[in-house]
Formats: structure tokens, sequence, C-alpha cells
């Protein structure tokens, strides 16, 4: 009897500095997804080696003109879904994207455009400040650029964040407190990226929020609240447990609805699809009141049992394999 079940795969691991980071992501995702309606399996793609673990040691390679392998009974898989979750090129910049529109196989993110315009912060920040997103000002810095350390300390002040402009999980990030530290901040930025956004510091209360929205609802989920001793929220504070992570947020309920708001809102501006995860920045104004600006969008954000999603399900009062099979099922409709 044919396996009614669709096929999914994770399509994980990639080319960055986030490949580790992307395969916890591969086998939390594993864990939330419905076995019973779903046959899934773990795609590991990384250069040109793109292979499916099988029972045992054994690896089936992926046959890229479309997508399949030949499994243990020697028989063609082909999938149904693809759900990216790689953190990086080639699977959060629209590359990997692009290759599945060719296939017209359907997948858990937003399209081509979207991703290569979240995947850059300055190019994301200029786009979205056009519609009234508050974001903080930001210079942008090729590689080989010269550039004016006095001229950037008097437009943004210090201290500064210097961050390549398309990477994640904090790698190559820096907080510059003074002009001197810039260049070694800028040297580490460029060895991940060939675009540097040095940023305006943003003083308040650092907050995650995730959303996903289907043809049938629009879910926001509640906020996460950010503590942190380190500097700033960077790679050994998000996956070495250098962090608290408070979900609900301690935010005022005003404050909570407003940045629920502006998710949705930053969300359909874009035309997103999937789950997304907007972290903010809550400061506050000249009179004391509250102001949202937001930091960065994260269109394939990480998805291991304690990240920020899966506990913002758990707040939510929902379960994450309902959540998943929905965003799914979604694209059959």
């Amino acid at each position: 009897m044919k396996d009614l079940k669709r096929n999914i795969a994770i399509v994980c691991g990639g080319d960055s500095s986030e490949y580790d980071v992307s395969m916890r992501s591969a086998q939390g995702l594993y864990s939330f997804f419905d076995k019973e309606l779903y046959n899934v399996y773990i795609v590991d793609v990384k250069g040109l080696d793109w292979h499916v673990s099988l029972d045992g040691a054994q690896v089936a390679n992926i046959d890229k003109n479309d997508f399949s392998f030949i499994d243990t009974n020697g028989k063609a898989v082909i999938f149904d879904y693809a759900y990216i979750t790689i953190h990086g090129c080639p699977g959060e910049n629209g590359l990997m994207q692009g290759y599945f529109d060719l296939l017209r196989l359907p997948y858990s993110t937003s399209g081509v455009l979207v991703e290569a315009m979240t995947f850059n912060k300055y190019v994301l920040n200029n786009y979205l400040r056009a519609f009234d997103v508050n974001v903080a000002d930001s210079i942008r810095l090729r590689r080989d650029e010269t550039y004016a350390e006095a001229e950037i300390e008097r437009r943004l002040g210090m201290p500064v964040f210097v961050k390549p402009s398309a990477d994640g999980s904090s790698f190559g990030v820096s907080k510059v407190k003074c002009a001197d530290q810039l260049a070694p901040a800028l040297r580490k930025a460029f060895m991940e990226s060939d675009e540097v956004m040095i940023e305006g510091y943003l003083k308040g209360t650092e907050i995650s929020v995730g959303c996903y929205k289907t043809t049938a609802k629009s879910v926001v989920f509640p906020a996460t609240e950010v503590v942190t001793e380190n500097e700033f929220f960077d790679y050994d504070a998000k996956y070495n447990g250098q962090v608290q992570e408070i979900t609900p947020a301690r935010i005022a309920p005003e404050t909570a609805k407003k940045v629920a708001e502006e998710t949705s809102r930053i969300y359909d501006i874009l035309n997103c699809n999937g789950i997304i995860r907007i972290d903010y920045i809550i400061s506050k104004d000249a009179d004391g009141n509250d102001k949202i600006y937001m930091l960065e969008i994260n269109t394939t954000p990480g998805m291991t049992v304690t990240s920020f999603i899966p506990q913002q399900v758990r707040a939510a009062g929902l379960d994450i394999k309902e959540v998943l099979t929905e965003i799914v099922e979604n694209q059959f409709k």
C-alpha cells in the first residue's frame, strides 16, 4: 500500500560559522514533528556534500537534480516539503529558496527577496525605516573601504556595535566603547562578511518575539526577555547558557501589546512565511515612555528544545507539534 504520509526534509548545516547551531536545531525539529503524519528526514547540506542519514551509520546522497535520494530498499524518496533550518548561507540568504523555487518544492521560510533582505542587516534596517519602523542609526563599510574613526564617533557616539551585515548567532560582533577599538572590531567582523555595519548603541531591555501566520490565523508568541551579564547577547549567552531568558518578558502590558502589533505589522510588510523571530530593544524616550526599536529579524530561528521559539510556544499554551503541522499544511491548501 502506498505510504500516504508527506515526506519532510529538515534542511540543515550550511556553509557558515553557524553549522553546529543548525545541526542542533535540526535535531530539535526532528523531535517536534508529528511522525504519524510525516516521514521526516534530516538533510545535511555542506558545500556540495548533501546527504541524508539513514539507519545506523549509512548515508544517502541527495540528487540535486530533483532533491531526492535512494533509500536502503533501493526506492527513490521524493520530498513534499522542505523545512529549512540553516542559520546562515545558503539557507537564510535566499540561495536555498531559489533552488527550491526552481524545483517547485514548498518550503518553510519566506521567499528569495525577503530572505536576502533580512540576511543583510543594513539593507533591512533602511528598508523598514521607510515604513516607520524604529531602528538604530548605522553606517555600512565594505571590505577595504576607508573610514574615519572621528566621523563614526561624531555620528553614532560611543559605544557602538560592530557586526557583519550578513551573518547570525553573534559571530564577529563586538561592542566598541572607544574609537581606538574600531579597527580590531572591524577586522573581526570582516572575517565573517564582506560588509560590516556599525550601529549606534541602544540602552534598554532586550526582548525577542516569535510570529507565524497561515491563511486561517495570525499568531504572535509571548515575548522573551533576555538578561545577560555579558557585554551583549553574544554566542556564549545564546548557546552556552550565559543568559537568563524570561518568558513572558517583564514589560508593561501596553508595551507588550504594541510589540505584538509591530511584530505582526513587520511580518506583513515583508510578506513573510513560516515562523520568524524579531529582536527588539525597549528603550525610553525623552518623556520616559517605552520606545520600541527593532534590532534584527531571524527567518530561520533556533529550534532546539531550549530555543526562544519552543519556549514561547509553551508560554502561549500551544503545542509545537501542532504549530509545525499548521505551517506545513498551510502550503497545501
